[in-house]
């Protein structure tokens, strides 16, 4: 079950980490976005490994605490697949075909697009307009993953009260929601200016390159904030809650900075330095002229200024929501606190139309 159309009004966005479940519900307020409920939970380490649900009972049980939690208007949900379990390719076909004649050739040519036994297919398309070169011929976009990966992701959202709307890769919502926060910079560059954007998750820190809104290049590194989380808390004997905090908030003793935090944060910006550097060697790349922190680790102290003297570019923190309206319902200081973890969320409850 895919969906590349938009959604109809109303629409919540729902992503499972390793980590937690973030669940954020929009709908379009004239050009804008309005945010009507939101709210993440944790999950037990090892509910989730490398995006795959390992342990259903968990994921389920925490999505509907967070749903209660949220109290949201709508039941519609859209989920996302990750990149590296889904195949995107762009066909050349004939203009004249019909969406059931595409659906058809797509079916009939699987085995030269789809690496998948087509019976375990589950895939979809959206035509993207006449074809650069040849003015008889049309440019069509297909996704395809495997029918597994997308009924485990549906099949939790379900069995939490929600009905799926659609299933995206996160790819897309990435981009989706990183033109968002090209828009509501104060200072917005061209349109094809170069920006990176590096998610520090739990386990994973993802490192993409955008520019006109499309992701240009990408790169995962197994290292994050978990790792920080475990060092705080075998050194000071806190809880895992408790290490947590102190973690975004450096309420720790003096040799929190050279002896925990340092080590952390000097792995973590070489890391990024790598990916920059491997990206610019893969070719002739344009180049990147600012660094844009997200993940739930974005905002450990001292990050973004360190990254921003050994990158020479100007680093900001991710927030989807500064043009957004909110819902009076919601506390705008917990949701800014939490924005920069939300962007996969809100870029799929971005779909959501007038």
């Amino acid at each position: 079950m895919f969906g590349l159309s938009k959604s109809a009004k109303g629409l919540i966005g729902v992503d499972i980490t390793s980590a937690t479940v973030k669940l954020i519900e929009l709908r379009r307020s004239g050009q804008q976005f309005r945010v009507e409920s939101y709210a993440v939970g944790p999950l037990r380490e090892g509910a989730v490994v490398e995006r795959r649900i390992r342990d259903m009972g968990e994921v389920v049980d925490v999505l509907r605490r967070v749903v209660d939690r949220a109290r949201p208007h709508s039941r519609r949900v859209a989920i996302a697949v990750p990149a590296s379990a889904a195949i995107t390719k762009t066909l050349t076909l004939p203009a004249s075909l019909s969406d059931e004649e595409i659906e058809a050739r797509i079916q009939l040519e699987s085995d030269k697009h789809i690496p998948f036994p087509f019976n375990e297919v589950a895939f979809d398309f959206q035509r993207l307009g006449l074809n650069a070169r040849f003015g008889d011929q049309q440019d069509v976009l297909l996704v395809a993953c495997r029918q597994q990966d997308v009924g485990q992701i549906t099949d939790a959202v379900t069995q939490a009260g929600l009905e799926p709307e659609a299933v995206d890769i996160e790819t897309f919502a990435m981009e989706r929601v990183c033109e968002e926060l090209r828009q509501a910079a104060h200072k917005q560059g061209a349109p094809d200016e170069c920006i990176a954007v590096v998610d520090i998750g739990a386990t994973m820190n993802s490192f993409h390159v955008l520019r006109g809104g499309r992701i240009i290049y990408s790169r995962d590194t197994v290292f994050g904030g978990r790792q920080l989380t475990e060092e705080i808390r075998t050194r000071y004997g806190l809880s895992l809650d408790e290490a947590g905090l102190a973690k975004k908030r450096g309420g720790l003793p003096e040799d929190y900075f050279p002896n925990v935090l340092t080590p952390f944060l000097d792995t973590l910006i070489q890391q990024v330095g790598r990916s920059l550097q491997l990206y610019y060697t893969a070719g002739r790349n344009p180049e990147v002229k600012k660094v844009i922190l997200a993940g739930g680790s974005s905002v450990i102290p001292g990050l973004s200024d360190r990254l921003a003297a050994d990158s020479g570019m100007p680093v900001e923190i991710a927030n989807p929501f500064l043009r957004m309206k909110v819902s009076p319902r919601i506390d705008i200081h917990t949701l800014a606190g939490d924005a920069p973890a939300m962007l996969t969320a809100c870029g799929l409850a971005m779909r959501a139309r007038k």
